[in-house]
């Protein structure tokens, strides 16, 4: 073996443990990082609330905003059938609680007016990552007034293009309470507590815009049409002198 490659592979070893040496500063300081960040994240969670607790009480003097919501937001439109729309018609409140310490976990609650569909005046479905960071995740159990439990309903009426997605899909917004497969992946809950309930108002305003998008462009299409009509009744005057 050749002295001067021998050394080299030496140094180079040598170099390979100051980087690790270098690393595990870097990890330390990014772990003390995640520390202070959750430390600032609970602390503007608390002061969040009183607003959080505002928005919810001047929310409710809007009727069908939660499920005008629901409906207006892309990932969450797809999973409603007609009977799980009229349901949520049906819902008051939606709250989101993040656990105090933030990492272990949160919990949805969906409040209902008495409604033909169930008994339940809340549905809940809260998530939890233990120590190890293993997830999981409970629910209330939806007492189903007599034949109206969407969940089964959906199965027996769906067409064949649902089948096909049933694997990748909830056959019901309501089977989301029942389904515990996976809590880890939970795009759903994801989506409430990430995208929604932050600012549920761009959602609920979504439709009214694209309302008023399409009247602009209708009125322009008028104008347009006026224009043309007036450039041609100038065109007739000129021939006719």
């Amino acid at each position: 073996l050749c002295p001067r490659k021998h050394k080299g592979e030496k140094e180079q070893q040598e170099v390979i443990e100051h980087i690790d040496e270098v690393q595990n500063e870097i990890d330390r300081l990014n772990e003390q990082a995640s520390e202070e960040i959750l430390k600032v994240e609970q602390k503007y969670n608390k002061l969040r609330q009183p607003f959080f607790q505002k928005r919810s009480e001047l929310i409710a003097k809007i009727p069908n905003f939660w499920v005008t919501t629901f409906v207006n937001h892309p990932q969450v439109t797809v999973l409603l059938g007609e009977e799980d729309e009229e349901a949520l018609y049906y819902s008051t409140r939606v709250e989101v609680t993040e656990f105090e310490d933030i990492k272990s976990g949160y919990r949805i609650d969906i409040y209902f007016d008495e409604n033909p569909y169930f008994e339940n005046k809340v549905l809940s479905k809260e998530f939890h990552l233990n120590e190890s960071g293993d997830p999981s995740s409970k629910s209330t159990e939806i007492e189903w007034k007599s034949g109206k439990d969407l969940t089964k309903r959906s199965s027996q009426t769906q067409n064949k293009a649902s089948r096909k997605r049933q694997h990748e899909e909830p056959q019901s917004f309501f089977t989301w309470f029942t389904d515990h497969s996976d809590a880890g992946a939970d795009e759903l809950g994801e989506v409430i507590k990430d995208d929604i309930w932050p600012n549920p108002l761009q959602y609920y305003l979504e439709e009214g815009l694209e309302d008023i998008d399409e009247e602009g462009d209708e009125d322009e299409g008028e104008e347009d049409e006026d224009d043309d009509e007036g450039e041609e009744g100038e065109e007739d005057e000129g021939e006719d002198d």
